[in-house]
């Protein structure tokens, strides 16, 4: 008998709350979308070994369903709160490192874009039940390191430079582009 993948769906797994836990605290939805993105990346790391050992079964079309899922849809967002919210503190702080900080993680986004687009086609075979070895080491590598450049720098240094005002209208913006306005 298998061992299942879990690909139970990340906003239902432990770690700091997500999304529907209230936008009051903007900075700290964004870590919890961190604590998925890291869920998704290990995800990522056990369909391939679950792809050598059983092939590309139900459950490994599950999970590559779960990954395209999160980075389909939830990265997007989380991606452009950063671009509009985060980044623009630290680009006007003039500070020289956290300037120099956000460029580099408004680059990352950049390349995640077609590291991202690479690798999705191999999971769409994967849904499709084609077994084949996923090429997830540069993907997952570049958006280790991101996560943790905005998890130790970025976003205390933006919390920092920011206002009561500035973060009220992160929590607006995040809810009326998910939606969410009226709650």
């Amino acid at each position: 008998m298998t061992q299942p993948i879990r690909t139970a769906h990340p906003a239902l797994l432990p770690g700091r709350p997500g999304p529907e836990s209230g936008f009051a605290a903007p900075y700290e939805m964004l870590e919890a979308c961190h604590d998925k993105v890291q869920r998704m990346l290990d995800l990522l790391a056990r369909l391939q070994g679950h792809l050598r050992e059983h092939g590309a079964d139900g459950q490994a079309a599950q999970a590559a369903a779960d990954v395209m899922r999160y980075f389909d849809l939830a990265a997007p967002l989380h991606h452009e709160d950063e671009e509009r919210h985060v980044f623009p503190l630290l680009l006007a702080s003039g500070d020289p490192d956290w300037m120099a900080l956000a460029r580099r993680l408004q680059q990352d986004h950049r390349a995640m874009e077609p590291a991202w687009a690479a690798l999705r086609q191999q999971l769409v075979q994967v849904a499709a039940g084609q077994t084949l070895s996923l090429s997830t080491e540069g993907f997952v590598r570049l958006y280790r390191a991101h996560l943790q450049a905005e998890d130790q720098v970025a976003y205390p240094a933006a919390r920092g430079l920011g206002n009561a005002s500035q973060t009220a209208a992160m929590t607006q913006d995040m809810m009326r582009r998910r939606g969410l306005s009226g709650r």
